[in-house]
């Protein structure tokens, strides 16, 4: 009879014969075991439920069972002292990997509340550029808020990140992406980094996104998010949005996320010649507007529609 140690690693109770545990064999036993998922697993691909195909979660019980039945009958228990060389190795890690490939990926509960939320607050209210609908169905905008507003993450209005600062409308978001008109070779330059939803949305669209923070907090945790959730593109810094990102410049496109009582001369200076800037301004009182620079120089202002956005903070140095 095996050890209650060998025994205690399969089926409680389940008759196993003990083997002398040589390496090769138990190499062997890893090898069956692997084999026997593999032939449950496209036994069952082959012929699935009546009706429909079978369920990634009904694939992975199915191949336990060919596991624990084959572990019935070729399973061996490693002698005590015995190390697993590398020709042991190379067939667990290839049992784990079949294990992961049949794991149901994580659900997305928020996916259908950001689609209603492109659908009803964005598409409805004439944002037509099919690229920035289709990146605002996909960035997670619930991993952009403190957990406490989690649950609004998708709701028609602004939510608080902290230190005096908000979270854009959604809406506004998508309204100044598109004003932007950003193409996939543009450097954008953005002042007020926020919560990086803005500059996540816009990584997915242009090369390359800077974003200035005058919050050192807010610096540092969206640019933690941002790179937690694989967007590369984007730099985030601490700093004075009033005095641009000269390092840096031009710009192809520039967008302000926090009002300024007017356009910082420097802002213009560092936005290229055929360049966009999208920023809401004013005291009290603000509109969005969207400025457009000539190759020679020379701006043009028009108003797009009233906003209410936090005030540009400028910095005491």
């Amino acid at each position: 009879m095996p050890s209650a140690r060998c025994r205690s690693q399969f089926l409680p109770g389940t008759n196993l014969e003990h083997f002398r545990g040589d390496e090769r064999g138990f190499a062997t036993t890893v090898v069956t075991l692997t084999a026997g998922a593999l032939v449950y697993h496209f036994k069952l691909r082959s012929h699935p439920p009546p009706g429909r195909p079978w369920r990634r979660n009904e694939i992975r019980k199915r191949i336990v069972v060919g596991l624990t039945e084959c572990s019935m009958t070729h399973t061996k228990c490693l002698a005590p002292g015995r190390a697993w060389s590398t020709h042991v190795w190379v067939p667990v890690l290839f049992a784990l990997v079949l294990g992961v490939a049949v794991a149901p990926a994580p659900a997305d509960q928020y996916r259908d509340r950001r689609l209603i939320m492109v659908r009803d607050q964005i598409e409805a209210r004439g944002i037509k550029n099919p690229e920035v609908l289709a990146v605002m169905r996909t960035v997670p905008r619930e991993l952009f808020v403190p957990k406490s507003v989690r649950p609004q993450a998708y709701d028609d209005h602004p939510l608080p990140i902290g230190f005096g600062q908000t979270i854009s409308q959604p809406f506004i978001v998508g309204l100044m992406t598109e004003l932007l008109d950003a193409k996939k070779d543009y450097r954008v330059l953005e002042i007020g980094t926020g919560s990086g939803y803005q500059a996540a949305i816009l990584s997915r669209l242009v090369g390359e996104v800077y974003s200035i923070e005058i919050v050192p907090e807010l610096a540092r945790s969206a640019a933690e998010t941002l790179r937690s959730l694989g967007f590369r593109n984007v730099t985030v810094r601490e700093g004075d949005g009033y005095r641009g990102w000269p390092e840096k410049a031009p710009f192809d496109r520039i967008i302000l996320t926090a009002a300024p009582p007017e356009i910082p001369e420097v802002l213009l200076e560092e936005l290229k010649g055929g360049g966009t800037l999208v920023a809401p301004v004013g005291v009290g009182v603000q509109n969005l507007v969207v400025v457009q620079k000539s190759a020679d120089g020379k701006t043009t202002t028009r108003s797009v529609l009233p906003v209410r956005f936090v005030p540009m903070k400028e910095g005491t140095e």
